[in-house]
């Protein structure tokens, strides 16, 4: 997964704990690389208790790290909204083969690999 605001891929890290942080954006899970981390307006979303930005989404849910607040997730909102920037393929509009973003990059991948035409 690339980082939702520039679209640096994540490379093997060294040994020791990772510098890309997991974050939540518009209620789904994203990753922020170690050089967007710096810019202070990430437009991340944030915890309606405390105002922490230290979320995590999994199965449904969305979880505060700092005070422990679980809430659940609105099902279908988009990752990002008609008509915003964001890094390419991150829109969700269908490319070429009728898939989205990251979904036409591992069909991509998977053809090539697996031969396929």
């Amino acid at each position: 997964m690339p980082c939702y605001r520039c679209g640096a891929r994540q490379i093997d890290p060294v040994r020791g704990a990772s510098p890309w942080k997991r974050a939540v954006r518009r209620e789904a899970q994203v990753l922020v690389c170690p050089d967007c981390q710096r810019v202070h307006d990430l437009d991340l979303d944030t915890c309606a208790s405390c105002g922490s930005i230290a979320l995590i989404c999994r199965l449904g849910e969305i979880e505060c790290r700092s005070c422990g607040e679980i809430r659940l997730a609105r099902a279908g909102e988009p990752l990002v909204a008609a008509g915003s920037s964001g890094p390419p393929g991150a829109t969700g509009s269908p490319g070429p083969s009728g898939l989205s973003g990251l979904a036409a990059e591992v069909e991509a991948a998977l053809s090539r690999v697996l031969g396929r035409p």
